[in-house]
């Protein structure tokens, strides 16, 4: 018992140091590359701003999708107050927009040259994910009233890491399979966004290095530290995704939350 409880310390010990590593790494990438950060971090949450759920509905039905059925503007109000094909467009539209953030930061890096210090350029990466989202969430052209970030999250970590993507996808079609509730497929999915992370950033991508190399070595603590620094992101993404559903929460809990039928007129 008191081996494991020694271990469970250790653990924790090293968690709290990956954690704070990743803390000090984002902190002086902003520092160091200040302006690149600042270009991405505008040009990211100008993009996410740019909600086409909002843009789509009023192009097909002249109305306001924040006034129409459960009040959101995302993918599925929009599937179930306006219809398939501007809900396929708006699907398209938010999706990109986390994938033209990270190539955004990725067109950044090779004109400034920024290869002196390679483990800025995944923090820079997430940086202008997080931003894309929160512009998505509270867009500046709407009033900062915007949707839930859930389609902006996933294209963001599809051009960030493909193996976080697919492990996202694979839960959100499980639970989708289960419950045929768009937002409980969401919440779960945000839930196991700082897991993955986690789990490929460090437990894949680090821990084995930890076999071959010196855990001093300064290379392999810096892969602590973008792991880290991932993680950090990705669970305050995760926390504002939930956050951004507590409506839906509420509705979960009471038993009124809707199913998608081929029924437009229902509310999400």
């Amino acid at each position: 018992m008191e081996y494991l409880q020694d271990a469970n310390g250790v653990y924790v010990l090293s968690a709290l140091t990956i954690f704070w590593g990743g803390l000090c790494l984002l902190w002086q990438t902003v520092v160091e590359y200040w302006y690149i950060a600042l270009i991405a971090s505008v040009f990211a949450y100008l993009l996410g701003s740019v909600n086409t759920s909002i843009i789509v509905t009023r192009i097909f039905t002249r109305k306001d999708i924040r006034k129409m059925g459960s009040g959101n503007a995302g993918f599925t109000n929009v599937l179930r107050s306006v219809g398939k094909i501007p809900a396929i467009i708006t699907f398209a539209g938010d999706f990109l927009k986390g994938v033209i953030a990270v190539m955004a930061v990725r067109l950044l890096v090779y004109l400034f040259a920024l290869y002196s210090f390679d483990y800025a350029i995944p923090c820079l990466i997430y940086i202008a994910g997080f931003f894309c989202v929160i512009g998505h969430m509270f867009p500046l052209f709407y009033g900062f009233r915007g949707g839930k970030g859930v389609l902006t999250t996933a294209s963001f970590t599809l051009a960030a890491d493909w193996r976080i993507f697919v492990a996202l996808i694979v839960v959100f079609i499980i639970m989708f399979l289960f419950t045929k509730t768009i937002s409980k497929s969401a919440i779960v999915s945000a839930v196991c966004l700082p897991i993955f992370t986690f789990f490929f950033a460090f437990v894949l991508d680090v821990l084995p290095l930890t076999v071959y190399d010196d855990p001093l070595n300064q290379t392999l603590a810096y892969e602590y530290m973008v792991a880290g620094a991932k993680t950090i992101i990705a669970l305050i993404i995760a926390v504002l995704v939930i956050i951004r559903h507590k409506e839906n929460i509420k509705r979960i809990l009471s038993g009124t939350e809707k199913k998608i039928t081929s029924k437009k007129t229902k509310q999400e």
